[in-house]
């Protein structure tokens, strides 16, 4: 007897000889081969899936074990760097002397000391003329700034009047600065200052015959006393309009000059003029 492979679907041709091969038996016969294969290979590739990921968690369970311990270890080693010694420290309390404004004239008392005439070098002075000086004796030499003033004692100072304040330098003095603390204003505000352009502004008889409109740009410098200098065109219209927007502004009145730390400083400041044709 032949040996007959299973796999093989001519078994299944040979029982199914000389009948009903319609029948469904003969079907699922055939296609049993097929279904074995494909069972052992979707098996092979569950297994291979099941194998990488148990390998993968194995991985990663090792490097959290890893990072676990490198992390404890690390801070032991902190924790032992940042063990500091207290030191104790004695606080020392500085005593502020007593501020005294009226401070009377004195000299230092000195005890009396017997010695021989001749070893005398500085003369006595007489009772008379201790009480007729204004110098009284205190604990040591003093100036004083008043007659009827205290005598200083060692836990006091005569108050010193205060250092004037420094004079700013040339440079400072003749900078122009573009923003300050306070800028400058017009007298009564940008609503006068409007009022007043359009009410002094003469529109040039050339520019209305050629229909020329347009906004002027003005820079200035507002000095320390409010008064204008150094009046230049910062956007041109018409040089007609640029003469006349220029004209209008050097004829403005002293503006409230702006401020830096309190001082009047020179700033920069930029008016539009508008020229519009009605």
């Amino acid at each position: 007897m032949s040996k007959i492979d299973l796999y093989d679907p001519q078994w299944v041709n040979m029982i199914f000889q000389g009948r009903n091969k319609a029948y469904g038996a003969y079907k699922l016969r055939t296609s049993i081969s097929k279904r074995n294969v494909m069972a052992i290979i979707i098996m092979l590739i569950a297994a291979a899936i099941i194998a990488s990921i148990l390998g993968i968690q194995a991985i990663v369970k090792a490097n959290q074990q890893k990072v676990a311990v490198t992390t404890s270890v690390e801070l032991s080693q902190l924790a032992n760097k940042k063990k500091a010694v207290v030191e104790k420290r004695t606080v020392i309390k500085e005593e502020k002397k007593e501020v005294v404004k009226q401070v009377k004239s004195s000299i230092k008392f000195t005890a009396p000391v017997i010695k021989k005439d001749n070893e005398v070098k500085k003369e006595i002075v007489s009772q008379e003329d201790l009480n007729n000086t204004k110098t009284a004796v205190g604990a040591f030499d003093v100036k004083g700034n008043s007659d009827q003033g205290t005598v200083l004692k060692a836990e006091q100072e005569i108050a010193q009047p205060a250092p004037p304040a420094p004079k700013p330098s040339a440079e400072i003095e003749n900078k122009v600065f573009d923003v300050v603390e306070q800028m400058p204003s017009f007298p009564g505000g940008n609503s006068a200052l409007m009022s007043y352009l359009n009410s002094n502004v003469k529109y040039p008889v050339v520019a209305q015959e050629n229909g020329v409109q347009g906004r002027v740009v003005i820079s200035f410098v507002v000095e320390k006393d409010g008064s204008i200098t150094d009046v230049q065109v910062v956007k041109s219209v018409d040089p007609s309009l640029d003469r006349e927007a220029s004209r209008v502004v050097r004829s403005m009145p002293r503006w409230n000059p702006g401020k830096q730390n309190g001082q009047a400083v020179r700033v920069k400041y930029d008016v539009p003029v508008s020229f519009r044709l009605q």
